[in-house]
């Protein structure tokens, strides 16, 4: 199994990084965490690699730091999410917000995580709220200040259109004019605004 690999960037898209390792080009899909962190094209790129075996595929997923790979693994631990899901959950929502949420049993903040719906995050929350314990931050430790209301469903409107495959340039210029548009929406219905927008 691969479990790490260190090469150059030879190509870079959201949740996909060709890494060059001594002239053989590995495919590895990754969350838009490590997507944004990796580096340009013709980088340097060391990635924490999990190999997923299927019948008809095998498939390699890429994290820059353990945390990620951690929640990555625990979350397709969990029945009724694969690794496309998980990857989409960790594109989501930061690593630490997503051990926090577990924890306070936020349903609603991993509802507002695109592709998760009521119950796999009721689901999560409850296979994943005791082995999640150890990765929580000391009581008492600063919690990172939120995003405001508006940034934060700015992020996950984009984090949607990136993971559908819109290219980001396009997908940012889309979710600018909806906002600018809408006022304060639901994530659902900027979310379907910024996809009519798109098809214009």
């Amino acid at each position: 199994m691969i479990a790490f690999l260190r090469g150059r960037i030879l190509d870079k898209q959201p949740n996909r990084i060709v890494v060059d390792v001594q002239g053989v080009g590995y495919e590895v899909h990754v969350p838009l965490s490590t997507y944004y962190d990796a580096g340009d094209a013709g980088m340097e790129v060391s990635l924490r690699i999990h190999t997923h075996v299927r019948e008809d595929a095998l498939q390699l997923y890429g994290f820059l730091t353990a945390l990620e790979q951690q929640l990555f693994e625990r979350l397709i631990a969990t029945s009724g999410i694969g690794p496309r899901l998980a990857v989409a959950v960790l594109s989501g929502i930061e690593p630490n917000e997503l051990v926090a949420a577990v924890q306070r049993a936020d349903v609603a903040r991993l509802t507002a995580i695109p592709g998760i719906g009521r119950k796999t995050a009721e689901r999560i929350v409850l296979e994943l709220k005791d082995r999640l314990a150890h990765l929580v931050a000391p009581v008492g430790a600063a919690a990172p200040a939120a995003a405001p209301p508006g940034e934060r469903l700015r992020d996950d409107l984009l984090s949607a259109l990136l993971n559908l495959g819109y290219h980001r340039a396009i997908a940012e210029k889309a979710v600018d004019a909806t906002l600018a548009t809408n006022g304060a929406p639901t994530f659902e219905r900027a979310l379907k605004a910024a996809l009519r927008e798109l098809m214009r």
